[in-house]
């Protein structure tokens, strides 16, 4: 059958043909389709529910980094001379920009029940709408789009990163569906790339997408980012000047060791793997730093290669991980990311044939139990309730004076999550040069050959 392959926010006019599969299907077939990954997006929602509901006393929804971020608006209003001196609890301290604590201010001004759950309600929101953009920009459209979503939806709900986020009450759901947005738009928008500066300007990682968009050529974009993190850095200089200072001119930003212990168990990033493979971060910094220099280099390339032949949304999945990688702190949280590189292991296996298909369907079923919210228990009082999911899985408890002594399969099991994001980073290696090798066009706006489903 032919279908429409066209991406959102590749500046490519549209087309009337249908997406994945959707000519070819009945509409009963359709039909039926919808209603059963409607039902399990609403059976997962129940699920969640009722989980947090029966593990009351156990705080599944502690909303502590909420806390923190109301706490930050609360002294950015009143003391914003000891925004950085801070600290909730020892070593608890706000690490986010000036200009992120300007938003908090608008948060903390909420009573504190209508935040905490505004918060855990909007994050759920935002989901589904990331998945949604994420097919369009794939090309999905129709019913075809709205299954997927919600079968989709239904599975990310339970990764291990959006059930963190959740937990915790973290922004990373709704700074990543900001930035998907923004790609998602048509480039002929003259704010297209404001949305990743606004993200960038509360928390710095969303950077990395600047030169990406340098490297796919999308130059106003990239300068539109650009400007908008340079307002977000002047209104922290206009409204916090004390502390605006400290973070941008003492260099305090660049201390990873500000946000925590970079060797904790939940940061899944290179820096991470490194320090606790060399005994500490002063050790491992100066390996660290070329490793980082050359994988994002090679990911930048790797995801602009595969925007310019007509592949944007692998394109800034790529970048995304990337960021990941790279960053010197990713907690399992921010690995949110994963939920749109699922969707990009989706359609290539539903656009893939033979042997191509399975394995396409094979990592995004290795990347889906990887990435999943896993129980620490099946039975008794604490039968699942979600405990860091397959991370560390293979060593029970996680004893702080193992962190430095990793061996055998602890060399997996703690650096799961990098482990998994250098996988994917690998195939969109593999992906970019096949691509690039192929010397082919741009085919974003031309219709290809997909399988009915």
């Amino acid at each position: 059958m032919r279908a429409r392959t066209a991406e959102a926010g590749s500046g490519q006019a549209g087309s009337s043909q249908p997406g994945p599969g959707e000519a070819a299907a009945p509409a009963a077939h359709q039909g039926r389709g919808i209603a059963y990954a409607a039902t399990a997006f609403v059976i997962s929602l129940i699920a969640y529910t009722a989980d947090i509901a029966l593990h009351s006393h156990l705080h599944l929804l502690s909303w502590f980094d909420l806390d923190v971020y109301n706490d930050a608006g609360l002294i950015a209003r009143h003391h914003p001379a000891s925004l950085y001196t801070w600290q909730l609890q020892p070593g608890i301290k706000f690490t986010y920009t000036p200009f992120a604590a300007l938003v908090f201010d608008l948060g903390s001004r909420l009573a504190v029940p209508v935040l905490h759950w505004g918060m855990t309600l909007v994050s759920i929101a935002v989901l589904p709408a990331v998945v949604w953009l994420t097919f369009g920009a794939l090309g999905w459209r129709g019913r075809e789009r709205l299954t997927a979503t919600l079968a989709v939806a239904a599975v990310a709900l339970w990764t291990e990163p959006v059930v963190r986020a959740l937990e915790l009450g973290q922004i990373e759901l709704l700074l990543m569906a900001l930035i998907v947005w923004d790609l998602c738009q048509n480039d002929r928008r003259a704010w297209k790339g404001a949305g990743i500066g606004l993200a960038a300007g509360i928390k710095m990682v969303p950077l990395i997408f600047i030169p990406y968009l340098v490297l796919c050529g999308k130059i106003r974009q990239a300068v539109v980012a650009a400007a908008a993190f340079g307002c977000t850095a002047v209104a922290g200089f206009a409204l916090l000047p004390h502390a605006s200072t400290k973070w941008w001119l003492t260099g305090y930003f660049l201390h990873a060791g500000n946000v925590g212990d970079v060797g904790s168990l939940v940061n899944q990033s290179l820096l991470a793997v490194i320090t606790r493979a060399m005994g500490g971060v002063s050790a491992a910094t100066p390996v660290w730093l070329p490793i980082a220099v050359l994988t994002a280099a090679a990911g930048l390339t790797a995801g602009a290669l595969l925007h310019r032949r007509g592949r944007p949304a692998a394109g800034w999945v790529t970048c995304a991980l990337t960021g990941l990688l790279v960053s010197p702190v990713s907690w399992d949280h921010h690995w949110v990311w994963v939920v749109p590189g699922l969707i990009v292991l989706i359609d290539r296996a539903v656009r893939s044939h033979g042997r191509a298909r399975w394995m396409w369907w094979a990592l995004a079923a290795a990347v889906t139990a990887v990435y999943g919210g896993w129980p620490g228990h099946w039975t008794g009082p604490h039968a699942f309730v979600l405990h860091y999911g397959m991370i560390g899985f293979f060593i029970g408890p996680h004893p702080v004076n193992e962190i430095y002594h990793l061996h055998g399969i602890q060399l997996l099991s703690w650096n799961l999550f990098a482990v998994g994001g250098m996988v994917m980073l690998a195939f969109a290696l593999v992906a970019a040069v096949r691509t690039w090798r192929s010397g082919s066009a741009a085919t974003s706006a031309k219709p290809a050959d997909l399988p009915a489903s």
